[in-house]
């Protein structure tokens, strides 16, 4: 399998990860001092706990996703190991942050990285977890949200390049969106959602029936990919 990374564009969003964590380090240490050794300044007080607190958000977001090891990418990659080199992974390089691309079609990879048991109910995903759960969603990482709007957004972006691709609808190929959740402590009961819901150690065997079947030809392979690696921040490896 092909691996096609935009290294650049992870450098510098863990650079940002690192950066924000530090300064909400900082602003908050900060507001826990003027806390105590100048409560007259209540009103600052306040506005340098808030800044922390947002900033430390923004280095949970950008950390998780770039710069903790291992990154997400890393363990979409491992989890698709040993497919064969008529099948290319993007990563952070097309529209998708994580697309598959080959001869079965093309898969969008949306991970999420939340733990606990997620469920999805009445259209509504939730997570469980007890108690440790909301300091969890403060301090550690963010709330499962609603990722199958980010499906449907990254699924759209997707078709949207390919038509311009592809000038004869017809030859538009299938694009099969996957939520993948790449926690080891997340537990997954989703059967009823929208998409296929799983954990990333499932990825494969999930993909295993698709492989049979060929939807791309070598050559409708060959012009997606010279779109895609047109840019200079790409680069290419064996996994």
């Amino acid at each position: 399998m092909r691996v096609v990374t935009n290294e650049k564009f992870i450098a510098r969003n863990a650079r940002i990860g690192r950066w924000a964590s530090m300064a909400a380090l900082i602003i908050l240490g900060a507001g826990v001092y003027l806390t105590f050794a100048h409560p007259e300044l209540v009103v600052w007080t306040f506005v340098a706990l808030i800044v922390g607190f947002l900033l430390s958000q923004v280095g949970i977001y950008f950390s998780s996703r770039w710069a903790k090891p291992p990154r997400i990418d890393q363990q979409i990659t491992k989890a698709l190991k040993g497919l064969s080199r008529e099948y290319t992974l993007y990563h952070y390089s097309t529209p998708a942050s994580h697309l598959l691309v080959g001869p079965a079609g093309i898969f969008v990879f949306i991970p999420r990285y939340q733990r606990g048991k997620i469920t999805y109910s009445k259209g509504k995903w939730r997570q469980h977890g007890g108690p440790f759960l909301w300091y969890l969603r403060l301090f550690a990482q963010e709330g499962i949200g609603r990722p199958d709007l980010e499906i449907e957004a990254e699924t759209e972006a997707v078709r949207k390049a390919l038509k311009a691709i592809f000038d004869d609808a017809d030859e538009l190929p299938p694009i099969t969106p996957v939520l993948v959740f790449t926690n080891p402590q997340a537990e997954v009961d989703a059967e009823n959602a929208p998409v296929p819901t799983l954990k990333i150690e499932n990825l494969k065997k999930f993909l295993k029936p698709f492989l049979k079947s060929r939807k791309l030809t070598a050559e409708q392979l060959k012009r997606i990919r010279n779109a895609f690696e047109a840019s200079s921040e790409i680069e290419v490896e064996q996994a």
